[in-house]
Protein backbone atom coordinates (compact mmCIF):
# COMPACT_ATOMS: atom_id res chain seq x y z
CA UNK A 1 0.00 0.00 0.00
CA UNK A 2 1.47 3.39 -0.88
CA UNK A 3 1.16 6.80 0.23
CA UNK A 4 -1.90 9.14 -1.01
CA UNK A 5 0.87 11.70 -1.00
CA UNK A 6 3.33 9.87 -3.84
CA UNK A 7 3.40 11.45 -6.83
CA UNK A 8 1.90 9.21 -9.84
CA UNK A 9 5.37 8.87 -11.45
CA UNK A 10 6.58 7.68 -7.55
CA UNK A 11 4.01 4.69 -7.42
CA UNK A 12 4.40 3.66 -11.07
CA UNK A 13 8.31 3.15 -9.98
CA UNK A 14 7.22 1.61 -6.67
CA UNK A 15 4.91 -1.10 -8.76
CA UNK A 16 7.46 -1.54 -11.22
CA UNK A 17 10.23 -2.08 -8.25
CA UNK A 18 7.52 -4.55 -6.26
CA UNK A 19 6.93 -6.60 -9.77
CA UNK A 20 10.92 -7.02 -10.49
CA UNK A 21 11.47 -8.02 -6.61
CA UNK A 22 8.61 -10.54 -6.69
CA UNK A 23 10.16 -11.78 -10.23
CA UNK A 24 13.29 -12.40 -8.95
CA UNK A 25 11.96 -13.88 -6.03
CA UNK A 26 10.06 -16.72 -8.03
CA UNK A 27 13.11 -16.81 -10.20
CA UNK A 28 15.39 -17.43 -7.02
CA UNK A 29 13.17 -20.03 -5.54
CA UNK A 30 13.24 -21.96 -8.83
CA UNK A 31 17.01 -22.37 -9.25
CA UNK A 32 16.29 -23.38 -5.25
CA UNK A 33 14.20 -26.04 -6.09
CA UNK A 34 16.48 -27.29 -8.88
CA UNK A 35 19.80 -27.42 -6.66
CA UNK A 36 17.21 -29.42 -4.19
CA UNK A 37 16.05 -31.62 -7.34
CA UNK A 38 19.91 -32.31 -8.35
CA UNK A 39 20.90 -32.93 -4.83
CA UNK A 40 18.67 -35.07 -3.96
CA UNK A 41 18.12 -37.14 -7.57
CA UNK A 42 18.80 -40.98 -7.32
CA UNK A 43 20.20 -41.24 -11.32
CA UNK A 44 22.91 -38.99 -10.24
CA UNK A 45 25.76 -40.34 -8.04
CA UNK A 46 27.64 -37.63 -5.35
CA UNK A 47 30.37 -36.50 -8.12
CA UNK A 48 27.90 -36.24 -10.51
CA UNK A 49 25.59 -34.59 -8.45
CA UNK A 50 28.08 -31.91 -6.65
CA UNK A 51 29.24 -30.96 -10.38
CA UNK A 52 25.43 -30.13 -11.39
CA UNK A 53 24.73 -28.21 -8.45
CA UNK A 54 27.63 -26.41 -8.47
CA UNK A 55 27.21 -24.99 -12.11
CA UNK A 56 23.87 -24.23 -11.54
CA UNK A 57 24.62 -22.63 -8.82
CA UNK A 58 27.26 -20.97 -10.55
CA UNK A 59 24.87 -19.72 -13.02
CA UNK A 60 22.45 -17.88 -10.76
CA UNK A 61 25.35 -15.95 -9.25
CA UNK A 62 26.34 -15.00 -11.96
CA UNK A 63 22.77 -13.53 -13.03
CA UNK A 64 21.91 -12.28 -9.75
CA UNK A 65 25.16 -9.99 -9.82
CA UNK A 66 24.14 -8.93 -13.28
CA UNK A 67 20.67 -8.24 -12.64
CA UNK A 68 21.99 -5.90 -9.63
CA UNK A 69 24.12 -4.12 -11.04
CA UNK A 70 21.60 -3.60 -14.03
CA UNK A 71 18.67 -2.54 -11.58
CA UNK A 72 20.90 -0.34 -9.73
CA UNK A 73 20.93 2.21 -12.46
CA UNK A 74 17.57 1.63 -13.85
CA UNK A 75 16.11 2.45 -10.66
CA UNK A 76 15.44 6.45 -10.04
CA UNK A 77 14.99 8.69 -6.63
CA UNK A 78 13.73 12.01 -6.66
CA UNK A 79 16.03 14.95 -6.67
CA UNK A 80 14.65 15.86 -3.29
CA UNK A 81 14.22 12.54 -1.64
CA UNK A 82 17.77 12.06 -2.72
CA UNK A 83 19.00 15.67 -1.24
CA UNK A 84 16.75 14.86 1.98
CA UNK A 85 18.48 11.47 2.69
CA UNK A 86 21.99 13.71 2.19
CA UNK A 87 20.83 16.04 4.93
CA UNK A 88 20.14 13.41 7.07
CA UNK A 89 23.52 11.69 6.35
CA UNK A 90 25.03 14.56 7.03
CA UNK A 91 23.48 15.27 10.57
CA UNK A 92 26.01 13.30 12.85
CA UNK A 93 28.39 15.90 11.70
CA UNK A 94 26.28 18.79 12.68
CA UNK A 95 25.16 17.53 16.19
CA UNK A 96 28.70 15.96 17.01
CA UNK A 97 31.24 18.57 15.64
CA UNK A 98 31.80 22.13 15.53
CA UNK A 99 30.96 22.29 12.06
CA UNK A 100 27.62 24.10 10.65
CA UNK A 101 26.00 22.95 7.04
CA UNK A 102 24.14 25.28 4.90
CA UNK A 103 21.66 23.43 2.78
CA UNK A 104 20.45 25.04 -0.51
CA UNK A 105 17.43 22.26 -1.94
CA UNK A 106 17.33 21.46 -5.29
CA UNK A 107 14.12 22.30 -7.39
CA UNK A 108 11.43 20.32 -6.58
CA UNK A 109 10.35 19.97 -10.55
CA UNK A 110 13.87 18.87 -11.18
CA UNK A 111 14.30 15.21 -13.33
CA UNK A 112 14.44 12.07 -10.86
CA UNK A 113 18.16 10.86 -10.74
CA UNK A 114 19.25 7.02 -11.34
CA UNK A 115 19.93 5.32 -8.20
CA UNK A 116 23.92 5.19 -9.13
CA UNK A 117 24.01 8.64 -9.41
CA UNK A 118 21.88 9.61 -6.31
CA UNK A 119 24.57 7.30 -4.31
CA UNK A 120 27.06 8.38 -5.66
CA UNK A 121 26.29 12.30 -5.32
CA UNK A 122 25.97 11.56 -1.82
CA UNK A 123 28.94 10.09 -1.61
CA UNK A 124 30.94 12.54 -2.75
CA UNK A 125 29.65 15.17 -0.80
CA UNK A 126 30.35 13.32 2.44
CA UNK A 127 33.84 12.16 1.32
CA UNK A 128 34.30 16.28 0.32
CA UNK A 129 33.10 17.83 4.05
CA UNK A 130 35.38 15.18 5.09
CA UNK A 131 38.60 15.99 3.50
CA UNK A 132 37.80 19.61 4.03
CA UNK A 133 37.25 19.26 7.54
CA UNK A 134 40.52 17.51 7.66
CA UNK A 135 42.06 19.41 6.08
CA UNK A 136 41.65 22.37 9.51
CA UNK A 137 39.88 25.57 9.55
CA UNK A 138 36.17 24.93 8.41
CA UNK A 139 33.56 26.04 10.45
CA UNK A 140 31.16 26.59 7.54
CA UNK A 141 30.15 24.49 4.35
CA UNK A 142 27.30 25.36 1.94
CA UNK A 143 26.38 22.37 0.26
CA UNK A 144 23.76 22.79 -3.07
CA UNK A 145 22.07 20.72 -5.67
CA UNK A 146 20.52 21.25 -9.01
CA UNK A 147 19.37 20.34 -12.13
CA UNK A 148 19.95 21.35 -16.44
CA UNK A 149 17.99 18.53 -17.14
CA UNK A 150 21.20 16.98 -18.48
CA UNK A 151 22.90 16.27 -15.69
CA UNK A 152 23.03 17.16 -11.64
CA UNK A 153 25.09 20.12 -10.38
CA UNK A 154 26.83 19.60 -6.94
CA UNK A 155 28.24 22.39 -5.17
CA UNK A 156 30.03 22.64 -1.94
CA UNK A 157 31.98 25.40 -0.20
CA UNK A 158 33.76 25.83 2.63
CA UNK A 159 34.56 29.23 4.88
CA UNK A 160 38.82 27.74 5.02
CA UNK A 161 42.13 28.74 3.96
CA UNK A 162 41.19 28.52 0.30
CA UNK A 163 43.91 26.64 -0.83
CA UNK A 164 42.36 23.52 -1.99
CA UNK A 165 43.64 22.78 -5.95
CA UNK A 166 42.04 19.90 -8.16
CA UNK A 167 45.05 18.06 -7.98
CA UNK A 168 44.84 17.59 -3.87
CA UNK A 169 45.35 13.92 -2.82
CA UNK A 170 41.93 14.25 -0.70
CA UNK A 171 40.68 14.46 -3.81
CA UNK A 172 41.59 11.65 -5.34
CA UNK A 173 38.83 9.32 -4.87
CA UNK A 174 36.43 11.80 -5.87
CA UNK A 175 37.75 12.66 -8.74
CA UNK A 176 38.05 8.74 -9.56
CA UNK A 177 34.36 8.43 -8.54
CA UNK A 178 33.29 11.37 -10.62
CA UNK A 179 35.20 9.86 -13.87
CA UNK A 180 33.60 6.71 -13.27
CA UNK A 181 30.11 8.20 -13.99
CA UNK A 182 31.75 10.49 -17.13
CA UNK A 183 31.39 13.76 -14.94
CA UNK A 184 33.34 16.66 -14.60
CA UNK A 185 34.68 17.46 -11.12
CA UNK A 186 36.66 21.41 -10.74
CA UNK A 187 37.85 23.69 -7.77
CA UNK A 188 38.07 26.95 -7.35
CA UNK A 189 40.04 28.39 -4.29
CA UNK A 190 40.60 32.05 -3.09
CA UNK A 191 43.19 32.40 0.34
CA UNK A 192 41.82 33.53 2.87
CA UNK A 193 37.94 33.13 1.74
CA UNK A 194 37.78 29.25 1.18
CA UNK A 195 37.35 26.72 -1.69
CA UNK A 196 34.51 25.48 -3.76
CA UNK A 197 34.28 22.51 -5.17
CA UNK A 198 31.93 21.30 -8.08
CA UNK A 199 30.80 18.58 -9.96
CA UNK A 200 28.85 17.93 -12.46
CA UNK A 201 26.63 14.15 -13.18
CA UNK A 202 25.51 12.94 -16.56
CA UNK A 203 21.80 11.79 -15.81
CA UNK A 204 21.88 9.73 -19.05
CA UNK A 205 23.56 6.64 -20.16
CA UNK A 206 25.96 6.47 -22.53
CA UNK A 207 26.39 3.88 -24.99
CA UNK A 208 25.54 -0.12 -24.29
CA UNK A 209 28.86 -1.00 -25.74
CA UNK A 210 32.13 0.82 -26.43
CA UNK A 211 34.44 -1.00 -28.62
CA UNK A 212 38.32 -2.01 -27.60
CA UNK A 213 39.17 -3.54 -30.36
CA UNK A 214 38.46 -4.83 -34.02
CA UNK A 215 35.34 -7.24 -33.39
CA UNK A 216 35.73 -6.49 -29.54
CA UNK A 217 32.63 -4.61 -27.99
CA UNK A 218 32.17 -3.98 -24.03
CA UNK A 219 29.34 -3.01 -21.92
CA UNK A 220 29.81 0.37 -20.72
CA UNK A 221 30.41 -1.77 -17.03
CA UNK A 222 33.05 -3.49 -18.82
CA UNK A 223 34.38 -0.21 -19.99
CA UNK A 224 34.41 1.28 -16.33
CA UNK A 225 36.10 -1.78 -14.60
CA UNK A 226 38.16 -2.20 -17.37
CA UNK A 227 39.73 1.83 -17.40
CA UNK A 228 40.51 0.77 -13.74
CA UNK A 229 41.97 -2.18 -14.16
CA UNK A 230 44.34 -0.17 -16.56
CA UNK A 231 45.50 2.05 -13.61
CA UNK A 232 46.44 -0.73 -12.00
CA UNK A 233 43.85 -0.97 -9.28
CA UNK A 234 42.73 -3.93 -7.88
CA UNK A 235 39.59 -5.60 -7.35
CA UNK A 236 38.64 -4.64 -3.62
CA UNK A 237 39.37 -0.81 -5.07
CA UNK A 238 37.65 -1.14 -8.09
CA UNK A 239 34.46 -2.45 -6.02
CA UNK A 240 34.80 0.69 -3.71
CA UNK A 241 34.62 2.99 -7.03
CA UNK A 242 32.15 1.51 -8.86
CA UNK A 243 29.79 1.16 -5.91
CA UNK A 244 29.63 -2.96 -6.99
CA UNK A 245 30.72 -6.12 -5.10
CA UNK A 246 34.73 -7.50 -5.58
CA UNK A 247 32.46 -10.75 -6.76
CA UNK A 248 31.07 -8.91 -9.71
CA UNK A 249 34.29 -7.30 -10.72
CA UNK A 250 36.04 -10.51 -10.96
CA UNK A 251 32.90 -11.78 -13.06
CA UNK A 252 33.46 -8.73 -15.43
CA UNK A 253 37.36 -9.41 -15.57
CA UNK A 254 36.66 -12.78 -16.20
CA UNK A 255 34.63 -11.40 -19.54
CA UNK A 256 37.14 -8.52 -20.27
CA UNK A 257 40.12 -11.75 -20.47
CA UNK A 258 38.07 -14.27 -22.59
CA UNK A 259 36.70 -11.22 -24.48
CA UNK A 260 39.91 -10.15 -25.76
CA UNK A 261 41.87 -13.25 -25.68
CA UNK A 262 44.41 -12.33 -22.42
CA UNK A 263 45.31 -14.35 -20.12
CA UNK A 264 46.40 -12.30 -17.41
CA UNK A 265 45.88 -8.94 -16.04
CA UNK A 266 48.54 -7.57 -17.12
CA UNK A 267 48.07 -8.63 -21.02
CA UNK A 268 45.04 -7.33 -20.57
CA UNK A 269 46.05 -3.71 -19.90
CA UNK A 270 48.61 -4.10 -22.37
CA UNK A 271 46.30 -4.61 -24.75
CA UNK A 272 44.13 -2.17 -23.65
CA UNK A 273 46.59 0.78 -23.72
CA UNK A 274 47.20 -0.49 -27.33
CA UNK A 275 43.88 0.61 -28.53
Amino acid sequence: MYSEDASPGTRRLLVDLDRTVADQADRHALELESLLAILRSPRLDDRSARSSAIDTAASALVRLRTEADEQRSSILEPVVGAFARLRNDLRPLERFGSLEIQFVEPPATGRALPSEVAHAARAIVRNTILGLVDGGEVNRVRVQWDCDGLNLLVSIRDDGRGNLTVHDESLRPIAERVSSLDGVLSVDATPGWGSSVDVRLPLDPRSDTKPLASGVLLTVREHDVLRLVTAGERNQAIAAQLGISANTVKFHVSNLLRKVGASTRAELTALALAR
